[in-house]
């Protein structure tokens, strides 16, 4: 079940025209919500980064934060998996093919579910596999924009050297991955590239990052050379569907020992104990169906 401008429905009878401005310009934005155990994770994050997102591209906010979080909720409760992604998706409407803003056309709203799919424990406890590639990308990846045709042609470089995630370099600078924020660790140092234009403020990045202080892992967020990544001890992934991985090989080359390091392992069970929190948090209330 789905929800479409103000209904919900079987994902097959949704329909939106043609000159919907997602449609044919990507003019939109979206976000992906991790739900364990029917609770939504960072449920008020995620709605503030799409509401930052759409503030980025002038499209005025269709729904408070408790009319959305309500939406999610609901959605969560209509569709059968304990643990689900929640996407949601705003686009500018439907309007005649021009590039400026339309006046006075309605935003489309659109939610769905899928079952939650996280890493395999294999590659949890073997590590994956990484190549990177230049960041050829526009200069807004703050926007967590539908316009995605340059992250799924990185994406597909992976793909094609049967590795899981490309990592991104810009001008001798650590960026993220196509789909991913990314960790090196130098020393005892936990390092990452700082949030601003040139990379998505993940959350899971944030989470990562608050795990670190409550552990005791020494952290800083600053640029990150190339040469440090390379040559670092330990590199990791983070997303709301990759969670934590540990990077084992670069372009062909191993990663410190070339299995997940002591950093990431600590990091690992960390998040999972947070984890375990959220799902032991009692219930949210149940959404109003009709």
């Amino acid at each position: 079940m789905i929800y479409l401008n103000g209904q919900f429905m079987p994902l097959e009878e949704a329909r939106i025209p043609v000159l919907d401005r997602g449609f044919i310009f990507g003019d939109g934005v979206y976000e992906l919500i991790p739900v364990y155990s029917r609770h939504p994770f960072r449920l008020t994050e995620h709605l503030q980064r799409l509401d930052a997102s759409l503030k980025e591209i002038r499209l005025p906010n269709p729904h408070t934060v408790d009319e959305w979080a309500r939406l999610v909720r609901e959605v969560i409760a209509r569709n059968p998996w304990e643990d689900q992604s929640v996407y949601l998706q705003v686009t500018r409407g439907v309007a005649p093919r021009d590039h400026a803003f339309p006046v006075g056309a309605d935003p489309t709203v659109f939610l769905m579910a899928n079952p939650l799919s996280t890493p395999p424990q294999e590659q949890v406890e073997k590590g994956v596999v990484c190549v990177t590639a230049a960041d050829n990308r526009w200069l807004r990846c703050n926007i967590k924009s539908i316009s995605l045709l340059a992250n799924v042609l990185l994406r597909q470089v992976a793909v094609d050297a049967g590795a899981v995630e490309t990592i991104l370099l810009r001008d001798g600078f650590l960026t993220e991955g196509s789909a991913s924020n990314v960790f090196v660790v130098r020393g005892d140092t936990l390092l990452t590239p700082p949030k601003n234009h040139l990379i998505l403020p993940g959350i899971t990045y944030d989470v990562v990052l608050e795990l670190a202080a409550s552990g005791g892992i020494p952290s800083e967020v600053r640029e990150v050379s190339e040469f440090e990544l390379r040559s670092a001890q330990e590199v990791m992934l983070t997303s709301s569907t990759k969670e934590i991985l540990a990077v084992v090989e670069l372009d062909g080359r191993k990663v410190g020992s070339g299995r997940p390091g002591a950093v990431f392992q600590q990091l690992y069970r960390l998040y999972q104990e947070f984890k375990a929190r959220v799902m032991r948090t009692p219930a949210p209330p149940q959404a109003l169906t009709g």
